[in-house]
């Protein structure tokens, strides 16, 4: 796995597209978001189809076509400079391949933000455009909204990249060691749901894994780990690095499960690493060469994140 191309950072006065690929937004939400957008100096720019919810299927931000339109277009437009995600829930898978990958290519790499279901997002814009993107908070969701901590490690992220090349999470070591490799992942259930689709990536190998989820049982991650590893996904891995389990079961069984499933791949896993569907998450750059030690839960990049 090799690093994949970093877009260029954000500079004050940069337009950001505001896109819904998944589910749907609520309108006070997104005005926050975007206050918050404004206060860093950027100027939001809102997709059309963003406030849409779709006539049958409620948990959907408006109809497929009209959410891939809105992304591709707003890839497409020179005048953009990164385009956020308003939230995730569920959807991204639908409109993948609805986009003209050929166009989106054709623009040129610019920041892409988001997490949860958007990793699938993620996956595709790794694959098809051999691009780095950020596993970060969405402009309407509510850590994005009120969290400072979250807000300002985005922040950071988009303007002066330089400053956040340590991502200290002050997590702790399921499996010691160090290990180096290219990040990569999101959520675990979107991953495994990736297995076997057009374009999926063979595996990890090289990679440092990102894994974290939400509501889910026990039973449920199980399977979801058990089917990377039976379809090969996490061949090779050199690391793991276990973000937040927000509304899964009972921590220590969820621990237990993680040493069983992962603890055999022979290499460092870092456990409550502080990105996802956490209060405060972090922002991880995905498609990055970076450093991890699992023993003092630190990420060193070996570049910043945006060129």
């Amino acid at each position: 796995m090799m690093p994949l191309v970093r877009p260029t950072r954000l500079a004050p006065g940069a337009r950001v597209a505001v896109v819904a690929p998944s589910g749907p937004v609520p309108e006070e939400r997104l005005q926050a978001g975007l206050d918050v957008l404004r206060g860093w100096d950027l100027e939001p720019v809102v997709a059309a189809h963003v406030l849409d919810r779709h006539a049958e299927f409620d948990y959907l931000a408006g109809g497929d076509p009209d959410r891939a339109a809105d992304l591709q277009r707003a890839w497409c437009d020179p005048s953009v400079d990164a385009v956020l995600c308003a939230r995730g829930g569920y959807g991204a898978q639908r409109i993948v391949d609805l986009l003209d990958w050929d166009a989106m290519r054709a623009a040129g790499p610019k920041v892409f933000v988001g997490f949860s279901d958007i990793t699938a997002l993620h996956e595709a814009f790794a694959v098809r455009l051999g691009l780095a993107t950020l596993h970060g908070p969405m402009a309407a969701g509510v850590d994005f909204v009120k969290n400072a901590r979250a807000q300002e490690h985005l922040r950071a992220t988009l303007l002066a990249p330089e400053t956040v090349r340590v991502i200290a999470s002050g997590g702790t070591a399921l499996v010691p060691g160090r290990a180096r490799g290219v990040t990569l992942g999101g959520c675990l259930s979107l991953l495994a749901a990736e297995l076997g689709t057009p374009h999926a990536r063979p595996s990890a190998r090289g990679g440092l894994l990102c894994l974290e989820d939400v509501g889910e049982e026990t039973y449920r991650l199980d399977r979801y780990l058990t089917q990377l590893l039976r379809g090969g996904r996490l061949d090779g891995v050199h690391g793991v690095l276990l973000g937040s389990w927000e509304k899964c079961e009972d921590p220590g069984r969820l621990r237990a499960l993680l040493a069983d499933r992962l603890g055999g791949l022979g290499v460092p896993v870092v456990e409550e690493f502080g990105f996802g569907h956490c209060e405060g998450a972090l922002t991880i750059p995905f498609g990055v060469s970076a450093e991890l030690d699992a023993d003092t839960g630190t990420l060193t990049l070996d570049e910043p994140a945006l060129s």
